[in-house]
């Protein structure tokens, strides 16, 4: 094996040009390809925020007592996709009613008993909300609830189409790196099919003349990936202090590169490994034929 990653390393070196210029290609093509992961990691992350926050409300029947009320919260928080569960009585929801109003001096006359209890329900799923709400009115003492299904769609309706572009981008710039680096390889093969020729009179095997090439992607392909990575988290920081800094733009969340570090490294080096290893290979079967 040392032979045959001095000989793809030996060839890194020859076409040092189109080596060089492959490598800025499987890192311009992983930035890209990185950048839109990236943004599609944090939308996610920011709608599943918003999620988090998104609540219906459960009206309790009102000539319950206040104690048989209370004594619903645990039916509730047994419904599956139920997250938290909040009880808010009469008094309370007078309060929260009137601090929302300018004139709060009109309320203080009216009785608690114009409002109902009710409970605050958060879901930890969107795309379940219609079913969970339906167990919550089934629950004994249930009249009513109060749910924006409508904005839930709209979030997962955005998650799916942000998800959708990402793959395909990635999937696209992925298509677009396997052929470039296939066809440094082949140029490379090409330059050196004297030499192959050779080898292959003197009884050399497919498998002698073709590790060389898998080594010499390999090596381009990890090479770039590396690089890749350390621009895209500079890149990535440099944005999210911009971010941070912008009174404009305080609604958008970044998560902190040193948490995902690990993951996008993986995701590099394996990207990189694949494109660099799988072109070598396709370059030597298709136009050598070896």
């Amino acid at each position: 094996m040392g032979y045959f990653f001095l000989e793809g390393f030996r060839s890194i070196f020859t076409h040092g040009l189109m080596s060089f210029a492959a490598v800025c290609m499987i890192v311009c093509c992983l930035l890209i390809m990185g950048s839109f992961s990236l943004v599609a990691v944090n939308l996610d992350e920011m709608l599943g925020d918003f999620e988090k926050q998104n609540e219906f409300l459960a009206y309790i029947d009102e000539s319950w007592s206040d104690e048989q009320a209370r004594a619903l919260q645990s039916q509730i928080e047994a419904i599956p996709n139920v997250s938290t569960v909040q009880f808010m009585s009469r008094a309370e929801a007078m309060e929260e009613f009137a601090a929302k109003q300018e004139e709060t001096e009109l309320f203080d006359s009216l009785p608690d008993t114009v409002l109902r209890d009710r409970y605050r329900i958060h879901v930890e799923n969107l795309d379940q909300l219609k079913q969970t709400v339906a167990q919550v009115e089934a629950v004994d003492g249930v009249v009513k609830t109060s749910a924006a299904f409508e904005v839930a769609e709209g979030f997962t309706v955005v998650r799916n189409i942000a998800s959708a572009v990402a793959l395909i981008l990635v999937g696209i710039l992925l298509l677009v790196s396997l052929f470039i680096i296939t066809n440094t390889i082949k140029l490379a093969t090409f330059n050196r099919r004297e030499e192959i020729a050779i080898m292959k009179m003197c009884g050399a095997t497919n498998g002698f003349v073709r590790w060389p090439f898998v080594f010499e992607g390999m090596i381009l392909g990890l090479t770039g990936s590396l690089a890749a990575y350390f621009i895209q988290w500079g890149v990535y920081v440099l944005i999210g202090r911009a971010i941070n800094t912008s009174d404009t733009m305080q609604l958008i969340t970044m998560l902190p590169f040193e948490q995902m570090a690990t993951q996008v490294l993986g995701v590099f080096l394996g990207t990189g490994f694949v494109i660099g290893v799988g072109g070598s290979l396709m370059a030597i079967r298709k136009f050598l034929q070896v």
